[in-house]
Formats: C-alpha cells, structure tokens, sequence
C-alpha cells in the first residue's frame, strides 16, 4: 500500500484560505499537539487519573497493541477471537442502581433500563482504548487539521483522514466537525462482508435477510487524491442472498460528499422484473424496508448524510465521560447463536461489553420548516475514533422516542475501529432491528482484497451482476 497521498486540493484550499484572510484549519502549532499530548486522531491522550482496574478508570491512551492479536487468528475474514478474554465484569448497571450513574448513563440506556426492568442491564469491564489506525491516516489527519474546512453542506480540504482531529471555531462549527468526523472515519479502504439483519418484534419472534455487502472508501484509497474524489465518499453494493423472496436484489449506493451539489446517487436492481431503477428518495428519514421501519436511511451507520436540516450544537465545551459499548468481540463470536443473542426487547446484555471513554455530546435540533421524524437526536461520540456510540432520538413532541447503539470493537488485522453490531430501538413498539450480524456466518469483514475500479459500481454493472 502507498504511504504517501497526493494533498494538491489541500494545499490549494489552504493558500486560497491564507490569502483571503480566514485560517482553514487550526495552526501548525496547534496541530503538532497530534501524536503528543493528543493521540494521532484527536483524542485526549491522557487518562482520568482513577485506577484503571476499577469501572472508573480511563488510562492513557497507547493504541492496540499488535501483540495483543490471539495466536487463534490465523487468516483474513476470520471471525476475531477476543484478545482480552479474561477481564472479568466491575459492574452491573440496571434499573435498580442506575440513579447511581446516571451522569455516566447515555439517557436512552437508562431508558432502556426501565422499558426492560428485568432483563436489560449494561456489564461494565476495565476501559481498554484499543483505537488505532495505519502509520500514514495519522499522517494525513496531522495535515487535515491545518487544511480541512467547513462548508454549508459538505467540507473541503481533507482526505486520507479525519478531517477535523482538534474541533475549532463556534459552538456549532466545532459540533459539526465532530459530525463530520464521524462520517469520515478511518474503516478501510475497501470491505467484503456477508451478514444478516432483523427486526426482531414484539413476541421475540424475527426473520433473517442476508446479504452480501462491499463497501469502496474511496476517500480513504491511496492511489487517488483530494481532487479525483469527484465529490464520491464512498460505493456501497449489497447483493440479498435469503430469504428467497428477497433473493436476487441489491441496491447500489454512490455516497457524496456535499449533498448539495450532488444529491446521493442510488439505484436498485429488482431480480423479478430484471430492471435497474432510481431510488431518489433514499435519504434522510425514508425507512429502510429491511427494517420493518425501525430504521431510517439516515439512521444507518448511526448517522450519515447531509447535515442541512438540523441545528447543532455540543451540549459539553469537551469530552465527558460515559460509559459506552467498546471491545465488543463476544456479541459477534460465533458461539453466539442468534437464538441466544436476540432476546425480546434487546439483544443478550450477558454478550455486550461497556466500558468509560470520554465521549463528544453532540445534539442536533431539527430547524423550523424542516421534516424528519426525529425532532432532536443527541449523539455520543467516542473521543479516539469518531465512532457514533450511541443516540438518544426524540419525537415532533420532544419525547425519547428511540434509541441506537454501535458495539464498537477493533478489527485489528487492519487496525481499524468499527463496530460488530447496531441495534436501533423503539421504546414504545417495543421492537428492535439489529444490523450486521455475522456470528452464523463462515466469515466476517474481508479487509484484503483489492479495491475495484469505479466501473464496477456504475448501474450498469448492477444488473449484469443481478443477471
């Protein structure tokens, strides 16, 4: 893999930034704090102070340790063996102690708690910040922090990295970047996954959709640069494989970068009819059918997508601490059958890991005029990825409505922090979807196989390979 990425579009975005006045990113001064007193990515490389083998400890942040691999991970796609399996569980949270914790407590978890009094409750283990990342994303996020700018619906400046490693300007631009960090975080270049989803309803009872899934980050792919993204994040292509009244189809995906300029491009392939079609409305808050409308377009990967309907705002000047999902390498372990994990209401708490990180508070209140189903979403954002943990989302009244929730973990083969599994809640329906189980599956994540070229992501391509 090459190690140097061509910055032609940064430098020039940052000369036109200096000579007009306005500073694009932070100053060189600022951004040397990478890699020193902050780690690589943005995040606050120092611990809490507490003792890190108790439910209050945060250490100090050393990246995973590529020693720390199992010796049982022998091949590419393999399920991840868990590299800390013996910590034990610090604590138990439920409905009965929770006030105890509540500072530390996302609401939606709490909520959680009382919608299930009996069966949901949070294990909490030692804190392990296992975000890492190849030698040169911490390089191009070193420059991206200088570079990068923030637009009305998209950003400038950046790639090979997070855009906005050290948040700055107003409280609003700096919730934004923090967004925006989100949706442009390090996970590959180009993945290879064959996994299920299912909503799982009211009695317990659920129905499996599998499919196969390839994602292409070209913002991410060191033979390109700033300048041949053409406005494209990423190609998302995913092929249903059951049930066989679903088999066949596939949807195709081009992700844009200002969604203003160019709208997201999506199409789907109907193997009955044999046709490729434009999906225009795949956006914001259409629900995704595979769902049974527990989950919006916008709902997917946590958060994605234009920005332009909401205001937003940190609801903490900085970080704070809660405790989130992370090192989730159990929920996914194909030991786990899904009969076990997708109990009513919520999957098994006894195969979920949680731990304290400091956390972004990000809350995005929808604008007058606008529409969407969520009124008021606040996120919590894992410090030292990026990652969207999880989402408390409130109705057109200003209810908890819904909640979702990503169990990070490391793939560490690459390295990069993604998650093993999303869930997305309805409190009152009292259902549930889960997205990206793999446990029954032969393999998980495939990092290794080449990117394709553009061509094999244009609709054309989609119905010969539906053919």
């Amino acid at each position: 893999m090459l190690k140097k990425i061509s910055f032609v579009g940064s430098a020039l975005a940052l000369s036109l930034a200096l000579a007009s006045g306005v500073q694009a990113g932070v100053s060189a001064q600022e951004a040397a704090r990478l890699g020193n007193d902050l780690t690589p990515l943005g995040g606050l490389k120092r611990g809490n102070g507490a003792d890190v083998s108790t439910p209050d400890g945060i250490p100090a942040w050393t990246g995973f340790d590529r020693g720390q691999i199992p010796s049982s991970y022998t091949r590419p796609g393999q399920h991840h063996p868990d590299p800390f399996p013996n910590d034990q569980v610090l604590l138990n949270i439920n409905n009965q102690n929770k006030g105890q914790y509540e500072s530390r407590l996302p609401r939606g978890v709490q909520a959680l708690m009382e919608t299930y009094p009996d069966t949901f409750s949070i294990n909490v283990y030692r804190s392990r910040r296992t975000t890492s990342a190849p030698d040169w994303v911490y390089e191009n996020t070193k420059k991206n922090a200088q570079t990068a700018k923030l637009g009305a619906t998209g950003i400038t400046g950046a790639f090979g990295g997070t855009p906005f490693p050290i948040p700055h300007g107003s409280n609003e631009e700096r919730a934004q970047q923090v967004i925006w960090n989100h949706i442009m975080r390090w996970r590959g270049i180009y993945i290879v996954r064959r996994a299920s989803e299912v909503a799982v309803q009211r009695n317990g009872s659920y129905s499996l959709v599998t499919s196969q899934q390839e994602v292409y980050f070209r913002y991410y792919d060191p033979e390109l640069s700033e300048d041949a993204l053409d406005n494209i994040i990423f190609y998302y292509l995913s092929f249903t494989m059951a049930p066989a009244r679903l088999a066949g189809g596939a949807v195709l995906v081009h992700e844009t970068l200002d969604q203003r300029k160019l709208p997201r491009q999506a199409w789907g392939y109907n193997a009955g009819t044999r046709r490729v079609q434009r999906s225009p409305n795949l956006s914001f808050d259409t629900p995704i059918a595979a769902s049974d409308g527990l989950r919006t377009a916008d709902d997917t990967d946590m958060y994605n997508g234009s920005p332009e309907r909401y205001n937003w705002k940190l609801l903490h000047d900085q970080p704070v601490e809660m405790y989130i999902p992370y090192n989730n390498y159990r929920i996914d372990d194909p030991s786990v059958k899904y009969s076990d994990l997708l109990m009513t209401g919520h999957v098994n708490p006894e195969h979920a890991r949680w731990e304290l990180h400091r956390v972004w508070v990000v809350e995005a209140t929808l604008k007058p005029g606008e529409r969407h189903i969520y009124e008021r979403r606040v996120f919590y954002i894992d410090e030292d990825s990026w990652q969207i943990a999880v989402i408390d989302q409130y109705d057109r009244r200003g209810d908890l409505w819904r909640v979702s929730m990503a169990f990070i973990k490391n793939y560490y083969e690459v390295p990069s922090q993604w998650t093993a599994l999303d869930t997305f809640h309805d409190l009152r329906a009292r259902r549930y979807h889960v997205q990206f189980l793999s446990n029954e599956e032969s393999s998980a994540l495939d990092f290794t196989q080449p990117a394709p070229g553009d061509q094999y992501f244009h609709p054309a391509a989609l119905r010969r390979r539906g053919r």
